[in-house]
């Protein structure tokens, strides 16, 4: 028997899919971090897009994300339950943001993200208590996208032979 939350998602419900990340948000431990590597196929899929395409991408995934997010949370009746991963799909994608979608980019941004993301520095943290609903759900993983990103920048130039 399905969880009583489970219950009241459908995978065949668009919304539901893509919140739960294509279903990589229902593995029973490290959701969050499924829901991250889920995102990487959708990263790759990016590759020949140009700088702002793949910024306008980001912004929709992220847009999107509070109504998606929002909308199962609801639907659930959990507020942000660890099998909803939008979340965390579009952090990974802001994490790249006017970077180069390498190998080793992909790697260290992930392991970035992840940490930003589990550790929650100030404001994230902050963010995560205090904010309910699809933004809530939303902006502390968007942050920790954000600090990744800013990380990765940082390491691409220090060291431009690496990535």
């Amino acid at each position: 028997m399905l969880p009583e939350y489970r219950q009241r998602v459908s995978m065949l419900n668009p919304v539901h899919f893509c919140a739960l990340g294509f279903g990589s948000g229902l593995i029973p431990f490290m959701p969050g971090t499924f829901g991250s590597l889920a995102a990487i196929p959708l990263l790759l899929l990016c590759i020949p897009l140009d700088i702002w395409q793949f910024s306008a991408l980001v912004f929709l995934f992220s847009v999107i994300g509070i109504y998606i997010c929002g909308k199962t949370a609801v639907d659930m009746q959990v507020h942000d339950h660890g099998s909803i991963v939008w979340d965390e799909v579009a952090g990974m994608f802001v994490t790249f943001l006017f970077l180069p979608l390498t190998l080793p980019n992909l790697i260290v941004g992930f392991i970035l993200f992840r940490f930003f993301d589990i550790i929650k520095p100030w404001p994230i943290g902050i963010i995560d208590k205090r904010l309910h609903g699809g933004t809530g759900i939303m902006l502390d993983d968007l942050l920790a996208g954000l600090m990744a990103c800013g990380c990765l920048h940082v390491m691409n130039w220090l060291w431009p032979m690496m990535f």
